[in-house]
């Protein structure tokens, strides 16, 4: 784990505290999950591009998978 540090204004750092208190969470606990979103997104992003590059080059084949209306309503 890394330690990080930066600084924030007086009145920012006091109404984000007052804003995560309010969530039931600590400001160190609101960062952390604002960065692992942030890191998330990045390769979720990838992801998608690797996804739909692999539609593009596929020429839409489904190598042999049909479409199952009964299927495709299950819940």
């Amino acid at each position: 784990m890394v330690n990080i540090t930066f600084t924030v204004d007086d009145q920012v750092a006091e109404c984000a505290s007052e804003a995560a208190q309010r969530m039931g969470k600590s400001l160190d606990q609101v960062v952390l999950s604002y960065l692992e979103q942030l890191a998330g997104s990045t390769q979720r992003d990838q992801e998608w591009a690797q996804f739909e590059q692999s539609c593009l080059t596929s020429g839409g084949k489904l190598k042999g998978w049909k479409f199952n209306r009964d299927e495709a309503n299950q819940r």
